[in-house]
């Protein structure tokens, strides 16, 4: 499927397509094709042409399948779900989610199409190591956070800096519950999560090397941040465990702040006094924050964020600050 978004290259307004090309898709996909070619170059032009012809949803999810669970773990998908959490609009057709997703360690920031590139990632044995000021350091496997952790399903809205949107029930738990195993100590002040390092697993991040990249990629919140209730560690997604492409198999998701903040495929957290690097905030500072909160009146110094549009359905909606989640977060910024 292909999506009109806001990328790293976005041009500008004078050069958009036309939205009747757009909106017209399917009968204008070629042509719609050709003019996003002028400003993408080969490599990203022969990337969205290899998308004309539509993936099954049965080939995507094979394409990202995991390791099956041991019997005695299926039983959490899926899970139940947690009816305080509502997402105000249409739930996303699982087909979108799974296909359209960001995953730099794979394509880089030219592709959504991760799913094509995550065959040779490797999710099983896996380990995540929590760790820095905290009482009580533990590093567990998968099957150690199944084991401890209470699984609930979650309704969540989730919000792109490019400016797309979806609507999808996320299984696991909230980070609290994990970071409490550890017991933080008065001198954790932020809490960073940092992704795996497989480069000859990941096409881009073999193909880029650490020149212009800070790989592995790295993630950061606040501890209030991380502490609050919202906050959440996912293990799966529409009642099943994770595809590769989403973040398998642990990701992080913190839905009132822009998708980049949400750390995918975890293997270490560390809570720590002072205020960590963040991968994108490395990159480009003046463009993406350490905080990162959805806030249609703070504009990408490329782009406005003052609307929103819909996986799949392409509705446009406006944006509410904090995605709108205020009730939950916005005392975390009001003093």
């Amino acid at each position: 499927m292909n999506h009109l978004i806001r990328k790293i290259w976005d041009v500008p307004e004078n050069e958009h397509t036309p939205e009747a090309i757009f909106q017209n898709r399917k009968a204008h996909r070629r042509e719609f094709l050709k003019l996003m070619g002028y400003g993408l170059g080969i490599a990203g032009f022969a990337d969205l042409l290899s998308g004309c012809e539509q993936a099954t949803q049965e080939e995507i999810e094979k394409a990202g399948a995991v390791e099956p669970l041991p019997e005695a773990l299926q039983g959490i998908y899926p899970a139940p779900r947690n009816e305080a959490f509502k997402y105000g609009r249409p739930e996303t057709k699982e087909i979108e989610a799974v296909e359209f997703t960001n995953f730099y360690e794979f394509t880089g920031p030219t592709s959504k199409e991760s799913w094509k590139y995550v065959g040779k990632f490797e999710t099983s044995p896996w380990s995540v190591t929590i760790e820095g000021e905290c009482a009580k350091p533990r590093t567990l496997d998968i099957d150690d956070l199944y084991k401890e952790m209470k699984f609930e399903e979650r309704a969540y809205r989730h919000r792109c800096v490019e400016t797309w949107a979806m609507c999808v029930p996320w299984t696991g738990f909230p980070l609290a519950s994990l970071l409490k195993l550890v017991e933080p100590k008065p001198t954790a002040k932020f809490v960073s999560f940092e992704t795996f390092d497989k480069p000859k697993q990941a096409p881009y991040m073999e193909s880029s090397g650490t020149g212009t990249w800070p790989w592995p990629y790295t993630e950061g919140l606040s501890i209030e941040e991380a502490m609050n209730d919202l906050t959440f560690i996912a293990t799966g997604l529409y009642g099943k465990p994770l595809l590769k492409q989403n973040g398998a198999p642990i990701r992080l998701v913190v839905p009132w702040k822009y998708g980049f903040k949400s750390g995918k495929s975890i293997v270490k957290i560390k809570l720590t006094s002072e205020q960590p690097a963040t991968f994108w905030n490395t990159v480009n500072p003046t463009e993406y924050g350490f905080v990162a909160n959805v806030n249609p009146d703070v504009s990408h110094p490329r782009w406005s964020q003052r609307t929103e549009w819909m996986l799949g359905t392409e509705k446009r909606y406006d944006t509410k600050i904090y995605n709108g989640y205020g009730e939950y977060v916005a005392e975390l910024y009001n003093s």
